[in-house]
C-alpha cells in the first residue's frame, strides 16, 4: 500500500496530533466531539492525510489546534496548557487515530464517522499501553461494520452504473463484478489488468478499490 508519507515522519504526525486534541479537550474546554467535527471539517485533516510536509513535520500540535479554530469558527485562542509528565487520554486518541490514518491510508473523517470520540475514550483503559497494532485491528474490523458495502459497490453506485453496464465497459465479467461487491471473492486478490479497467471505467484509482 502506497502511503501519503514516510514512516520516519509518522511518530512526528502522532504527537502532533495527541497534542492537538489535549490541547483543544484540556486547555481550551472543547468537547472531544466538538473538536472531531472541526477537525475533520478544516483543510488541516485533508492536509494531514495527503502528507502535506507543512502540516506533517512544520506544526506543533497547539499550532494544529489554533489552525483548526481560527478555520471552522473564525475564532483564535493563545490558552496555555498546562505542564505535564503524563500523557491524557486526549493526547492518546489523536496519536492512535493519526497511526491508523497513515496506516489505513482512509481519511479521518471516516475514522471518525466508525469510532466517535466516546468509544475512543471507552478503548484507552484497554488499549493505551498495548502495542498500536491491536488499535489497528479494532479499528479495522470497526470501519468494516460501520462500512457495510464494499468501495467497488460504494464507487460503482456514486458512478451511477449497474454491474452490468461496468462489466459490459470494463470487460470484467458481471458474476466477478457480484462477487467481488458481496465479498464472495477477494477484489485485493484480482489481477492488476481487472483492477486497472474499473478504476478506469469508473474514474477512480485502483487504491480505491482495495479493501483496507
Amino acid at each position: 500500500m502506497t502511503r501519503a508519507y514516510q514512516e520516519i515522519y509518522l511518530s512526528r504526525a502522532q504527537s502532533a496530533l495527541g497534542d492537538a486534541f489535549d490541547y483543544a479537550v484540556n486547555t481550551c474546554g472543547i468537547s472531544g466531539n466538538d473538536f472531531v467535527g472541526l477537525f475533520t471539517a478544516s483543510t488541516i485533516s485533508r492536509r494531514m492525510e495527503n502528507g502535506d510536509p507543512p502540516i506533517v513535520t512544520g506544526k506543533s500540535g497547539i499550532e494544529i489546534a489554533v489552525d483548526v479554530l481560527l478555520e471552522t469558527t473564525g475564532k483564535s485562542t493563545d490558552a496555555k496548557p498546562e505542564e505535564t509528565l503524563r500523557r491524557s487520554r486526549e493526547y492518546w486518541i489523536g496519536w492512535a487515530v493519526a497511526y491508523y490514518q497513515w496506516y489505513s491510508s482512509r481519511n479521518y473523517s471516516e475514522i471518525f464517522q466508525a469510532l466517535c470520540f466516546d468509544d475512543l475514550q471507552d478503548m484507552y483503559d484497554t488499549l493505551h499501553e498495548a502495542d498500536i497494532s491491536k488499535f489497528a485491528d479494532i479499528a479495522d474490523e470497526r470501519i468494516r461494520e460501520h462500512f457495510k458495502d464494499t468501495n467497488l459497490k460504494r464507487i460503482r453506485s456514486v458512478y451511477g452504473c449497474t454491474q452490468a453496464e461496468l462489466a459490459k465497459a470494463s470487460g470484467v465479467t458481471p458474476r466477478s463484478i457480484q462477487m467481488y461487491e458481496q465479498r464472495r471473492k477477494d477484489i485485493n486478490k484480482a489481477s492488476a489488468e481487472a483492477l486497472y479497467r474499473i478504476a478506469k471505467v469508473l474514474g477512480c484509482t485502483i487504491e480505491d478499490l482495495i479493501e483496507k
